[in-house]
């Protein structure tokens, strides 16, 4: 901080020198100062703002579920006492709103993904496969047989696409599962039938598994 402080009071000192009034020139200093400090200090992360909407199916449905999930768990919270064991569900509810962040991630992977495939037309590219297949078939050529090749390229690329997609949305129906259990569980919590260490284990474990989930679609990206 020292080096803040000597820009203080150098601001200072020449706005005092520069005719202004000495209170004034402690006042632009301290601000000098003050600012200084506040914008070295670390912002806090904002969350990524969910908007399930602008996702195509399943993947809408599966983020309208889990936000109505966090929402639940937030009124279970909400309608306790004030107190430790409030305090640590809140704790809790943070951590999985962190997953929903994961989830929200993979989601939109997956909706680039489809969004992809249905670029790439499969049906067309079959069709057009077929005609040249037909062709190629009854009139060999290397001009033909290379645009088999390429459909074939495409085909087969749009199938990996598609293949992705669906375990990708059937691990995100999995965590979803287990979500809705999380947030039935929270209840227990609050009764006393279930601990929050073992709760808070649970909840970290399936933000584990979409961390886990997020990084593996990632990696369907070009490099």
């Amino acid at each position: 901080m020292s080096w803040r402080i000597a820009l203080g009071v150098a601001v200072g000192v020449a706005t005092a020198v520069a005719g202004l009034p000495i209170g004034v020139a402690v006042a632009v200093g301290a601000g000098i100062y003050v600012g200084s400090v506040l914008a070295a200090m670390p912002k806090a992360s904002r969350r990524p703002a969910i908007d399930p909407f602008v996702l195509s199916e399943p993947w809408r449905k599966l983020m309208q579920d889990a936000q109505g999930a966090g929402r639940k768990l937030r009124r279970t919270i909400g309608g306790m006492d004030d107190g430790a064991l409030k305090e640590s569900l809140t704790s809790i509810a943070n951590q999985l709103d962190h997953g929903l962040d994961e989830a929200w991630q993979i989601a939109r992977r997956g909706d680039e993904i489809d969004e992809i495939v249905r670029n790439l037309e499969p049906t067309r590219l079959s069709a057009r496969l077929g005609t040249l297949q037909a062709q190629a078939a009854a009139s060999p050529s290397a001009e033909t047989a290379a645009a088999i090749a390429s459909l074939e390229n495409q085909l087969a690329t749009a199938d990996r696409l598609t293949a992705r997609s669906s375990e990708t949305a059937a691990a995100l129906r999995h965590t979803q599962v287990q979500l809705d259990g999380l947030v039935a569980r929270a209840s227990e919590v609050r009764a006393g039938v279930t601990d929050t260490a073992s709760y808070a284990h649970a909840v970290d474990e399936l933000v584990v598994q979409l961390e886990a989930l997020h990084q593996a679609v990632q990696e369907t990206r070009p490099t």
